[in-house]
Order: structure tokens, then sequence, then C-alpha cells
């Protein structure tokens, strides 16, 4: 069995990952070669760790079994493969969660303002207290109810906060469609978009008008899903009191664009699902999903590249 190694790992991530390898399987890393030479290796290999570019399946494949390194794969809605591909579950759910709570809370607490008064030796002190809000009791719609999207709920009961779900089709989720959301969006103090490229434009204009003024919008899912001009515009005439955006529609973020200069916006740059120890975790599952495939148990995080989960 071959196996190559889309994933830029470290040499000391490299060791530990040819040192958990059975006897009869040939690891190639991507990096090791040239590259001319990469496309033909990841053509002939029987199982792949890593998100390689699109074009290399052109080339055809003899995957047995493909590992991505992400959780979204948007990207690939289009592949065709008989293999079973799995992504990376909810390892990077918690931290996602994480980032989008500690954005909306440094939102509602100033702390972003707070951070550049420091930077500027600046000390305002009381009046500040009388600008700062609560995450407490805030009303939420989470949209989309995956692996971030329950982390998200479960960080925000600690707060209790009234948690709705909207999903199309998990029957535990309080709202399905559209129109169903726009009507509750009214009545909502905060968006958590969780959503996945395939959802893309689902945050429309329409929808963004319908949030109740001074609400917040997040989004820790895919810049793609929300109508960014609608969101800029609804920021800038106060309809909404800001947003927290790990992702955005073009990133990196163009300079002109107006978010970087937006003081009711905080930007954490696409490092939601970020952690040290990244690249190894994901070597982690791999070994875990490699020693189910070799003993002919299902797949764990099993995935259908059509429907983008």
């Amino acid at each position: 069995m071959i196996v190559f190694v889309n994933t830029p790992l470290n040499e000391s991530d490299k060791a530990y990952f040819r040192a958990q390898l059975p006897d009869n399987y040939e690891v190639i890393f991507k990096k090791d070669l040239p590259e001319g030479e990469q496309p033909a290796a990841f053509q002939r290999a029987d199982l792949v760790l890593g998100n390689p570019p699109l074009a290399w399946f052109s080339g055809g494949t003899s995957l047995k079994w493909w590992q991505l390194d992400s959780a979204g794969f948007d990207g690939y809605k289009n592949i065709q493969l008989s293999a079973p591909v799995t992504n990376m579950g909810d390892y990077f759910a918690w931290p996602c969660a994480e980032t989008i709570v500690a954005g909306i809370i440094a939102f509602y607490r100033d702390i972003h303002g707070l951070a550049v008064l420091q930077t500027q030796k600046k000390w305002v002190g009381v009046p500040l207290r009388f600008k700062l809000g609560l995450l407490k009791n805030k009303k939420v719609i989470i949209l989309g109810s995956g692996t971030i999207g329950q982390a998200v709920r479960q960080m925000l009961t600690g707060f209790q906060c009234e948690v709705k779900f909207l999903a199309r089709t998990n029957p535990e989720a309080e709202l399905h469609t559209p129109e169903e959301l726009k009507a509750a969006l009214p009545e909502t103090d905060l968006v958590v978009n969780c959503l996945p490229g395939t959802a893309k434009g689902f945050f429309s204009a329409e929808l963004i008008a319908a949030m109740k003024t001074g609400s917040v919008y997040a989004n820790i899912g895919r810049g793609s899903t929300t109508d960014e001009k609608a969101l800029i515009d609804a920021l800038q005439s106060g309809q909404l009191a800001g947003a927290v955006l790990d992702v955005t529609e073009v990133e990196p973020l163009p300079l002109d664009n107006p978010l970087w200069e937006m003081s009711n916006v905080i930007l954490t740059q696409h490092t939601g699902g970020g952690q040290a120890t990244e690249d190894k975790g994901k070597v982690d599952l791999f070994f875990q999903n490699l020693n189910r495939f070799i003993n002919g148990k299902p797949l764990e995080n099993q995935v259908e590249l059509s429907k983008g989960y």
C-alpha cells in the first residue's frame, strides 16, 4: 500500500508518521518530491492524507480511501470517487467554537477596543464601562447544527442564552427554511453562522435586512455563505451593532475592503480551528482510521463529497 501525505508535515511529525506506519506500507510526502513529480505520486497512491489540488484528480486515481485534513471540503463536491472519503469530523469543532465565542465576548465587552487603547498607552477607564454589553441571556440563532454549531451551543448555555438552530434536515432544529429564519431574525440578538461552503450565498441581503437593529453577526463557517456587501452596508448604517468574522468572501481579505477599518468588526483571519498540535492531531486521526480500514471496520467521519457533509 502506498500512502501519499499531502499535508505539509514538519520533520518531527513526519518521523511520528513513519513510526506508526505498518511495515508493508510505503509513505510518500508531497514536500519531499519535486513539484513536477507530485501529481503522479498522488495518482498511484492507495491512501491519501490531506487536501490535494483539484486538478490532480483529472488524471485518475488508485484511491482506496482518502482522509481529508479539514472539516470542510466544498471545493471537491464535483469529484466522483468510489473510494470512501473521511474528514476531520469534530476535530476542529471545539477550537472553532472557542474562537467565535471568544470573539463575541470580546465584542460585547469591548476587549478589542481596549487592546487598541493599550497599544496607544491611553487610559480611558470609567467612561468605557457604560458602553459595555453582555452575552448573558441573548437570543441566538446558530446557522447549521453540525459539530461546530453543537459546540457553540454548548458554550452558550453557560451564558444562559436562548439558542435555536437553523438546519435544513435535522429534525431537532427549531428552524428549517429561510422563511422561518427570516421570521425569527427580528427577535434575535445574535446570529452565529456555522454553515459549510455548499450553502453559498445562503445568508442573503434579504436575511441581513431582517436582522434586529443592534444585533450582532458572527461567522465561523465559510465566507461565501454570506452576502458580504449587504453585511458591510448593515454595519456601516448602524443596523447591526457589529460582526465577528473568522472567514470572509475573499481570503486574504483585500486591503481595500472596508472591514479592515471598521471598529465594530473583529477579524480572526480564518484561524478558528488552529491549535499548536494541529498537524499531529491530523496524523493521529489518520492512524485511528487506518486501523479501522485494515480491520474492515466502518471508517469514522465518512462524508459524501456531493452533499458537502
